[in-house]
């Protein structure tokens, strides 16, 4: 019971001590989105404490994961930490903080901090169902899914990318994005991300941890109807009057 219990109990302790830390500073900045800096870096700390107490794995194969998620956190870190500078709190942390007035501050460590700490643990196991055990030779199912995750790194990277600079256009403002990934995915930059945690899933199907499909499962729900798409599409067809053309083609 131990070989699971502990190193699944160190990863989803250090997220949690991770959120704590980041709940404490949102008190002092009084802007919770900075949450959203950190979501991929909070898988970060998770695959290396995975990395670190999980002996029994491939050893290539523990890197590989480790080297997958990290290029992916520091990433997603990166670009939304600059698309956030200097605006202040998000407007769904705003609507939040003035809904529950004064008790915000303690409803927040739950209902934002801690929250994000448990789904990013469950949508994280993945990687250490890859790093516990399975062949200790890389297999086909390795291969397959690290090109499945550099497709999706692809999408999501230069989606990001000629989003921004659509966005920094000023001619542009308006008008949804048609050319480039944004011709064949509605989403490229949330496609990508999917794909990648569907790569990791078969990483870790290699390793015999085929029982954590409900991890990518989650995430691909929560891109599509909770926090990505679905969040976006409620009011960008209000905002942009092409965009519901853009939805229909």
């Amino acid at each position: 019971m131990t070989d699971w219990l502990l190193p699944l109990g160190l990863g989803l302790g250090g997220v949690m001590a991770l959120m704590v830390a980041l709940w404490l500073a949102s008190l002092a900045l009084r802007n919770s989105s900075i949450v959203d800096v950190f979501w991929g870096p909070a898988f970060a700390v998770q695959a290396a404490v995975y990395f670190a107490v999980t002996p029994d794995g491939s050893p290539e194969r523990s890197l590989l994961v480790l080297a997958l998620v990290s290029i992916w956190a520091t990433r997603l870190a990166l670009h939304v930490a600059t698309r956030n500078a200097g605006k202040g709190e998000d407007y769904r942390y705003v609507a939040w903080r003035e809904a529950a007035g004064g008790s915000w501050w303690w409803r927040s460590l739950f209902k934002v901090f801690l929250l994000q700490g448990a789904l990013s643990w469950f949508i994280g196991l993945p990687m250490w169902a890859a790093m516990a055990g399975g062949p200790q030779d890389l297999t086909w199912l390795d291969a397959v899914g690290a090109a499945i995750w550099v497709i999706g790194f692809f999408f999501e990277t230069v989606g990001d990318l000629q989003l921004r600079a659509w966005i920094a256009d000023p001619a542009n403002r308006g008008r949804t994005l048609r050319t480039g990934l944004w011709r064949y995915t509605r989403h490229p930059n949330y496609f990508g991300d999917a794909a990648q945690w569907w790569g990791l899933w078969l990483i870790a199907v290699a390793a015999g941890g085929w029982w954590t499909v409900l991890s990518p499962v989650l995430m691909t729900f929560l891109l599509v109807r909770v926090s990505g798409v679905g969040m976006l599409e409620r009011t960008i067809v209000e905002r942009r009057p092409d965009y519901a053309d853009y939805m229909r083609t």
